[in-house]
């Protein structure tokens, strides 16, 4: 059962940018079942297993994924609370399930039965500012060798067949500041008021779903001081390229027409570039959508932002699936069902086979 692995995983921190102790974890477990974990450059942890002697299949390599990082930090209570039916913890959903069934594969698998080279990865920086760093650097280093590339990554019965666009910007507001009673000046809190109502004041299109959220706010110091520095977060989404790239003009601009007026300095960053598009699932969706009614599983498409993403620029064969039920993703009191653990990876052993035909 992956519940063998859960516990463990789930109850070793991995902020992003901070998940080496998991990703140490990950090589110990995958060394433990007899292989030959490999660390990059980026700190994802890598196994390539090769195929048996049989008949060799005609595709490339099947790369399966699954992201170390949470959204939580290093200061959260991750201990897992198992009730009859349902399990509890911050993260043990997201990306601990996956982790698990992951390395119950790997417990379970006889490479003698490959007709295809598997590569299974623990990647880093999915989560937030991470950027898809762990697998832009295996698609960068590797994409040009692989056949497919699969996320495990969300709830069983999803898979997600498009990549959902992503530019995220920092913007950093800053001004003399000075004593509320005192001289008037631009004040980097108003800038930041201000440049939220104009960014929420921009055209969306309906179709292609395109959308803008500022996520988060900082700024100022004490109630009578005049703020000197103020910021925020930024996220815009599209289902379009052309949609996405005029949303992000209109916002740059947005931003610094607000500076101007209101006097302050603008530094504006783009943190995050998550590339969106086709992930050319012709030929996996099949695949997938057998093998989940194999087990008994309606297998559900979506358009999503997941470490699939990643491949969309290689024009590479990609998806994203879930093999876990659960709820509550990204709060503290997420929950799985353990039953669904071995569902799950009965439903990937099952994409697997169907890959190596």
């Amino acid at each position: 059962m992956p519940l063998q692995f859960l516990q463990t995983i789930a109850q070793t921190p991995a902020p992003t940018f901070e998940e080496e102790t998991r990703a140490e974890l990950m090589v110990q477990l995958w060394r433990e079942l007899g292989y030959a974990p490999e660390r990059d450059g980026a700190g994802n942890v890598l196994v390539r297993i090769a195929p048996g002697s049989g008949r060799p299949s005609q595709r490339g390599p099947l790369l399966l994924a699954s992201h170390l990082d949470t959204v939580f930090s290093p200061q959260t209570d991750v201990t897992v609370r198992a009730q009859p039916g349902r399990w509890y913890g911050p993260g043990l959903g997201d990306n601990s399930s996956s982790l698990a069934v992951l390395t119950a594969l790997l417990r379970d698998l006889d490479p003698a039965t490959l007709s295809a080279p598997l590569w299974v990865a623990a990647n880093v920086g999915e989560e937030g500012l991470g950027d898809l760093r762990g697998a832009k650097y295996l698609l960068a280093q590797h994409a040009h060798e692989l056949g497919a590339f699969v996320a495990v990554d969300g709830y069983l019965g999803s898979a997600v067949t498009q990549a959902v666009g992503v530019r995220r910007y920092q913007a950093q507001f800053s001004g003399p500041g000075g004593h509320s009673w005192g001289e008037a000046v631009p004040s980097a809190v108003h800038a930041l008021g201000a440049a939220i109502e104009a960014l929420y004041a921009l055209p969306r299109p309906a179709h292609p779903r395109t959308t803008l959220n500022v996520g988060v706010v900082s700024g100022g110091s004490t109630v009578n001081s005049i703020a000197a520095a103020a910021s925020l977060l930024l996220d815009l989404r599209s289902l379009g390229a052309r949609e996405l790239d005029e949303l992000e003009q209109q916002a740059v601009a947005a931003l610094h027409h607000t500076a101007q007026q209101v006097g302050v300095a603008l530094q504006l960053e783009r943190v995050s570039d998550r590339p969106g598009g086709s992930l050319n699932v012709a030929e996996l969706l099949p695949m997938a959508q057998q093998a989940a009614r194999a087990v008994g599983v309606e297998l559900r498409t979506a358009a999503s932002s997941t470490d699939a993403n990643a491949a969309a620029p290689y024009g590479l064969p990609a998806l994203s699936l879930g093999v876990y039920r659960g709820g509550h993703a990204h709060r503290d009191d997420e929950w799985v069902d353990p039953s669904s653990h071995a569902q799950g990876l009965a439903f990937l052993q099952g994409f697997i086979a169907n890959y190596q035909n």
